[in-house]
């Protein structure tokens, strides 16, 4: 048939048809919970002022431009899923990223929340998930790069580090987004003083420990900052950030509070 359409064109001269240019080849979809799509999400995410992310860490006392939003966006419609056999719900989200010591995103934590209760997060079970290749990886603040450093922060809780960040904005840190990744934590080479913020959980006191010595190994020097309360979230709201300055300046060495401390 295609021969004989040919030859019918040639004896009328008639033009060969155009032929369709092929479609753009799509993205094949990311394996889930892979850093590719880790990576996808954060970039289908947008800058997080005035999002209702914003509002939910303004309600929890913390200012995402003091603390350097950099690391953090909104997405409007993030799937969650109690399980594997759960239907898919949607909800608005807190994305971090993830990042190595080259600034390489290589995961997202996820913060679920309540559309209709601002400062509250999603009535799920689990409202905070992490996604992607976090081993040694972390949500950074105020480091984006592996350029020398000689005192860093470190600690479990993403609000953690932020609370501290709200009176310490001057301080490079860094959230390990749980106790396991908090102690395999890849440090900058050129860190001469680490000081780990703790959870009072066991867990948490697991993490700090094993981070401690891998830093001693390593010959820097390790402080801890221990919460007044249940954690320094709790502190910061609580007993307000001039108190948690306070609290923070008898835990610190003195060249450090007088660098990085805000004034009361």
């Amino acid at each position: 048939m295609r021969d004989a359409m040919d030859e019918a064109r040639a004896f009328l001269s008639l033009p060969l048809p155009e032929v369709p240019s092929p479609s753009p080849a799509r993205s094949s979809p990311a394996p889930h919970g892979s850093s590719e799509a880790a990576r996808r999400l954060f970039a289908m995410s947008r800058p997080i002022g005035g999002t209702l992310a914003d509002a939910y860490l303004r309600h929890r006392g913390i200012d995402p431009v003091v603390v350097d939003a950099d690391a953090l966006r909104f997405h409007p419609r993030c799937y969650y899923r109690e399980n594997d056999e759960a239907p898919t719900r949607i909800f608005p989200a807190l994305i971090a990223a993830a990042t190595d010591r080259a600034g390489r995103v290589t995961g997202v934590h996820r913060t679920w929340l309540d559309p209709h209760h601002i400062g509250e997060k999603a009535p799920v079970s689990s409202p905070r998930r992490a996604m992607g290749d976090l081993l040694g990886s972390g949500v950074r603040f105020g480091m984006h790069t592996d350029a020398p450093l000689s005192v860093l922060a470190a600690g479990e809780g993403l609000e953690t580090i932020m609370s501290l960040r709200m009176v310490m904005p001057g301080m490079p840190m860094i959230a390990g987004l749980s106790a396991n990744h908090l102690a395999a934590l890849l440090l900058p080479s050129s860190l001469g003083r680490l000081y780990i913020a703790v959870d009072a959980d066991p867990a948490g006191r697991r993490g700090m420990e094993r981070l401690s010595r891998r830093a001693r190994d390593s010959g820097i020097e390790v402080l801890t900052l221990s919460p007044r309360l249940g954690d320094f979230n709790e502190d910061l709201r609580r007993i307000g950030p001039v108190q948690l300055r306070g609290s923070l300046r008898d835990q610190l060495l003195p060249q450090d509070a007088l660098r990085f401390l805000l004034a009361a």
